[in-house]
């Protein structure tokens, strides 16, 4: 079973950070260094590492800007690999996927096992496993 994550609005608060859109209209990396986390990073990492133990992969499909220049999806990519350093250092991802804004993350669902967790629906109606919002992430993860 693959377990997949989005970033912004699932497990980073990119749209909680003042100026976030201004900020991706003048194509500044910052909204998206800055963000905060979503739950108990410190948690979801044991879980994480629980789960990949198990067999499961661990993979992030996670959206470029949706207007940025090549340079700047280039540095936006960057920050949230160092973002999921920072704040799920001791989770080794099977993936990490930082794709053009509006792919469909159901390109990367291989089994009707998988798992989502994401904020957009559309992006869950799409999913060919089971896919959930934000709420309750860990409880969620406590069942698999």
């Amino acid at each position: 079973m693959r377990i997949c994550f989005d970033m912004d609005g699932t497990i980073a608060n990119l749209y909680g950070v003042e100026g976030w859109l201004d900020n991706l209209i003048a194509e500044d990396v910052r909204p998206y260094r800055e963000a905060k986390v979503l739950l108990n990073m410190n948690s979801l990492a044991r879980k994480l590492n629980k789960l990949q133990k198990q067999g499961h992969e661990i993979v992030i499909i996670s959206w470029l800007s949706k207007c940025g220049s090549e340079n700047y999806n280039e540095a936006v990519a960057e920050v949230k690999k160092a973002w999921l350093k920072k704040h799920l250092g001791s989770v080794r991802f099977d993936e990490v996927n930082i794709v053009k804004y509006g792919t469909p993350k159901s390109l990367f669902c291989k089994s009707s096992d998988d798992v989502l967790f994401d904020d957009e629906k559309p992006n869950r109606d799409n999913w060919l496993g089971s896919a959930y919002d934000v709420q309750n992430i860990l409880e969620v993860l406590a069942t698999l």
